[in-house]
């Protein structure tokens, strides 16, 4: 045998045991935008690193270039005996459905989108909540009285989102003017920031002075348009504040973090149970972010004000309008 090929046998004599040493193979797949997208995909990566970390238990990702590979990628991870299988994003759900009666053994999650099976776990968020803190401070920050918001793809899901966000800011100042535009309306819009930069770049033409962006990796475009034209913008599912200190106003943290993080630690631990889980503001699933990066843009009196309003949707005393309630009236 030559010398040269022993190296690469045994790399694969050693990941083939470390396969098998475990009846606990998690596998967690992203959506085609992957990990790297420094929004959703990356805090259910962070999630993953986390119980990793601290469980000492390794896990399986992939990541698709289109959605056509959705299905194969389900089926191949559930016959070779991954479970738990977690998805990341709405976009898995109508696969899932089919899949998931395949392999009745086998436990699914998804985050972003319920799926009614016996045998997957359906964790979706009140991004509602969140966007509406996100809008009072954005009203609480404009001088102009006009701010806007950039969405994705455009889907019930982010008209969710800049529903919650207006409602924010209306709470704050009844006559704000909001625009609002959406990116596309095919998944492509996920990964556009340059078309959604030029969305951003508009409605700071018209007056805007702080955007709200829930885009995907898109609103990366939104974020850079701010801060190169010395306006705020407010990030969205990942903490965004340190990727232009001083122009990220705050983000709406939406915590898929920790949704996969504790649907691996529950499903190592055996406590896994199918259904929908719903997090909102009360589950600690969605809020606004303060760190170092952003607290000197949002004064004691704005933060007291936020919060006392978080404290007010918790207790059920201001309730959000949820889109989805809505959307069929």
């Amino acid at each position: 045998m030559p010398r040269s090929l022993i190296p690469a046998l045994m790399i694969l004599v050693l990941a083939l045991c470390s396969g098998t040493a475990s009846a606990f193979k998690p596998a967690l797949l992203y959506d085609q935008v992957g990990k790297s997208d420094r929004s959703f995909n990356e805090a259910a990566y962070r999630g993953a690193e986390k119980f990793s970390k601290e469980s000492g238990l390794p896990y399986q990702e992939f990541t698709p270039t289109n959605e056509s590979q959705y299905a194969q990628a389900m089926q191949r991870f559930a016959a070779r005996g991954y479970d738990p299988i977690i998805v990341v994003g709405f976009s898995y759900a109508s696969v899932l459905e089919q899949i998931a009666p395949q392999f009745p053994d086998t436990r699914f999650v998804i985050v972003d989108m319920a799926v009614d099976r016996p045998n997957v776990e359906s964790v979706v968020f009140k991004e509602h909540e969140g966007s509406f803190l996100v809008g009072m401070i954005a009203a609480m920050k404009t001088k102009t009285g006009k701010i806007g918001f950039v969405g994705g793809m455009d889907i019930p899901l982010i008209r969710k989102f800049a529903l919650g966000y207006k409602e924010g800011a209306r709470y704050v100042n009844k006559d704000i003017q909001v625009f609002e535009n959406m990116t596309g309306d095919t998944p492509a819009a996920w990964g556009d920031p340059i078309k959604a930069g030029e969305l951003a770049r508009s409605q700071f033409d018209r007056g805007a002075d702080v955007i709200y962006q829930a885009a995907g990796s898109s609103g990366l475009g939104v974020l850079q348009a701010a801060a190169d034209l010395h306006k705020f913008s407010i990030g969205t599912d990942a903490n965004q504040n340190y990727l232009h200190p001083g122009s990220v106003l705050t983000s709406m943290v939406k915590r898929v973090d920790l949704a996969v993080f504790e649907a691996l630690r529950d499903a190592e631990a055996g406590t896994w149970k199918p259904g929908v889980r719903l997090l909102g503001l009360a589950e600690g699933g969605v809020d606004y972010s303060l760190d170092q990066y952003n607290e000197a843009l949002i004064t004691p009196e704005m933060r007291a004000r936020v919060d006392k309003a978080k404290a007010d949707i918790i207790a059920g005393r201001i309730v959000v309008t949820n889109y989805f309630d809505i959307m069929d009236k």
